[in-house]
């Protein structure tokens, strides 16, 4: 059954935009860019496309969920938070000295389904999921979010081959495609283009959508699968730091945190915005 947020969806992205950018604040720690650039994307999938229960996180059933961009770790938290698998005191803890909310996400917290940060690596656990769930006969799905930056690392483009010769329909990627990595913008660093041509050409069904657009996202959720025996990508075309003027398209904020009179400013941003 799939969990119902109490609310929009576009409140839960303002209130997990908010909470990610306290936790990053307090912590003194790094990629808000990142994690603002896919608040809308985990506001739908946890307000409304996926299905889990926070009581029983082990639940055989629920839907999984791989964030392979783990260094987006505090907006991750912040919507586990909020729908039921976390406290807000638990979040007061992000990044402190033994705390479970590492700076890359840690799958012995309730809700994560594995350890990332180490780039490239989650496609490739998805496609495992995905597989042993078509064996045992299970109908849950596993959804894989990957950044744009990622899509270097080779381990993504085996698995991109491996999945459709097994029709891994129930195997969804998500592209956060902000344009923007690490070391400079994607065109110059490993221009992607043509991004959709490349997966389609390795045998995926694949859709282009406007990343910040709920109805956009939830009706494209809501057509999965595109094709049957094909797994799907999403290509969602995104702002890093998407929601505070500031931060919007500047690499910097992959590595910088806002100071408290920054935050306030980004805090009263988002509070003001429809």
């Amino acid at each position: 059954m799939k969990y119902r947020y109490n609310g929009t969806t576009e409140d839960l992205a303002k209130g997990i935009r908010i909470r990610s950018l306290k936790m990053v604040c307090k912590s003194k720690s790094s990629h808000i860019g990142s994690c603002l650039s896919i608040a809308d994307i985990l506001a739908v999938l946890y307000g409304q496309e996926l299905a889990f229960n926070p009581e029983k996180p082990d639940w055989i059933e629920r839907d999984r969920f791989i964030l392979s961009k783990g260094h987006a770790a505090s907006i991750l938290y912040a919507v586990l938070a909020e729908v039921g698998f976390l406290t807000t005191e638990d979040l007061s803890t992000y990044c402190e000295d033994g705390s479970l909310l590492a700076g890359h996400v840690n799958h012995y917290v309730n809700g994560i389904e594995f350890s990332t940060g180490s780039l490239g690596h989650g496609l490739s656990v998805g496609c495992g999921v995905a597989l042993a769930a078509k064996r045992d006969k299970k109908s849950f799905r596993t959804y894989v979010l990957l950044g744009d930056g990622e899509m270097d690392e080779g381990s993504n483009w085996e698995a991109i081959l491996f999945a459709p010769q097994h029709k891994l329909d129930n195997l969804i990627a998500i592209v956060d495609y902000n344009k923007l990595q690490g070391l400079g913008v994607i065109s110059e660093v490993i221009n992607l283009e043509p991004l959709i041509d490349k997966w389609q050409s390795c045998g995926w069904s694949a859709r282009e959508v406007n990343g910040h657009d709920h109805g956009e996202l939830i009706d494209t959720f809501s057509s999965i699968p595109f094709e049957n025996n094909k797994p799907c990508v999403i290509i969602a075309h995104t702002k890093k730091g998407k929601g505070v003027s500031f931060m919007e398209d500047k690499l910097e904020w992959h590595y910088k945190s806002p100071d408290s009179d920054q935050l306030k400013i980004a805090l009263n941003e988002l509070n003001n915005s429809g």
